[in-house]
């Protein structure tokens, strides 16, 4: 069964902020071994200068090892990819891009940095590779709910897995946005990897924390994926089906800026289909 991808990225400054600081990309592209497809997002610090150069830069060259080097590692692996070898390659990426915002960073004696959340699809398996607290969801049509699938690397995150607070405690913490690594902004970066399968009819949501501040994991789940049920996710629809798809992002994107929501607000949305 060849599988097909349909996508949609929305990005907002929100209504507290003059610059967006978030970036984003989502490609698809076809390979000898059927197609396969890329979102990134980064959230430059809010409370540091330039955060939007930097997560420009992160971006830009996940988007670049995308379109050049993993079709010459498929083509070297005869269409498979090896997750060891992934999440080494992009372990490295990551800690390229950390030196050169950081050089840049002391060039120009200022601070910069910018959370990652990288998403993969190829062959019936995702890849995800993460720094900071940007999400990737998961969701399907046989338990109705989100599943979450990166741990926030929070301080706050890490003392609810400590037992050390409730969830609620968490939630209303001043110390809810500080977080234990960013890349431009530590001596080494290590990124969290996780690799798992799915299936046709799959959506995956990768969101800055501005997008789910102020939603629930409820209106999420039927605004991406519940409500697009019905849809034919057809290749030759492809089109108007992301049109679709982006106004769904649209709505929520309002929804948060109506309830208030100071941050960025940036999210991308992939359908997994086989028609």
């Amino acid at each position: 069964m060849e599988l097909h991808y349909t996508v949609a990225a929305q990005t907002d400054v929100g209504i507290a902020k003059h610059i967006n600081q978030d970036s984003l990309t989502v490609k698809v592209a076809n390979t000898p071994y059927g197609e396969t497809a890329i979102a990134v997002i980064c959230d430059g610090m809010g409370g540091l200068e330039q955060g939007e150069i930097a997560s420009a830069v992160v971006v830009r060259a996940y988007e670049q090892w995308f379109l050049k080097e993993l079709p010459l590692a498929l083509g070297e692996s005869d269409g498979s990819l090896n997750p060891a070898w992934l999440e080494e390659r992009w372990n490295r990426l990551a800690n390229d891009c950390n030196v050169r915002i950081l050089d840049y960073s002391r060039g120009r004696k200022t601070t910069m940095g910018t959370t990652l959340t990288v998403l993969l699809l190829f062959d019936g398996f995702f890849y995800i590779s993460h720094v900071g607290d940007c999400r990737v969801y998961q969701m399907t049509d046989f338990d109705n709910q989100l599943h979450l699938l990166t741990t926030d690397q929070t301080y706050v995150a890490r003392e609810v897995a400590l037992g050390h607070m409730t969830p609620e405690q968490a939630k209303n913490d001043a110390r809810k946005n500080v977080l234990l690594q960013c890349i431009g902004t530590v001596a080494h970066v290590e990124p969290d990897f996780a690799s798992g399968q799915y299936q046709t009819g799959d959506s995956y949501l990768l969101c800055s924390d501005g997008f789910r501040h102020e939603l629930s994991e409820r209106e999420m789940y039927d605004y991406c994926h519940l409500a697009l049920r019905d849809v034919e996710w057809r290749v030759d629809y492809r089109q108007e089906n992301s049109r679709l798809m982006n106004g769904q992002l649209k709505y929520l994107i309002e929804q948060n800026k109506s309830r208030m929501e100071k941050d960025n607000i940036s999210a991308i949305l992939l359908k997994v289909m086989d028609m």
